[in-house]
């Protein structure tokens, strides 16, 4: 099993940046997804962005140009950057990650507990 912990979440205004770090009790070397999404109050959990033990990335279009998520093998850890902000971006963030089994071919999901993050217009 993989754990999850999220941090970094806040308060801050239009126009800020915040980092959100996702922390895994495993190597993410053996993860072969990770990812974050978001909720917002009334709303579908939708993803925000990807990235494959490849690097490989992918983004939700509403944060395209302004969100970039990394990983660090060494620190087990996965990063969501996040540049102008936006209001619309106030939501409860979750990290998720991904193992996938060869043998009988199978997914197996994890999730963060999830960090607020809000902004301020």
């Amino acid at each position: 099993q993989v754990q999850l912990v999220e941090s970094g979440g806040g308060l801050v205004q239009a126009g800020g940046s915040l980092r959100l770090s996702c922390g895994a009790s495993v190597s993410i070397f053996s993860i072969n997804v990770m990812g974050w999404y978001r909720q917002a109050p009334g709303k579908q959990r939708d993803l925000v962005a990807t990235i494959t033990k490849g690097g490989i990335t992918n983004y939700a279009d509403s944060v395209k140009g302004r969100f970039t998520i990394s990983r660090d093998t060494a620190k087990n850890t996965a990063y969501l950057q996040m540049n102008s902000l936006k209001p619309e971006d106030t939501a409860v963030y979750y990290c998720y990650a991904e193992q996938w089994g060869s043998y009988p071919p199978r997914r197996f999901p994890y999730w963060g507990q999830g960090t607020q993050v809000t902004v301020s217009s």
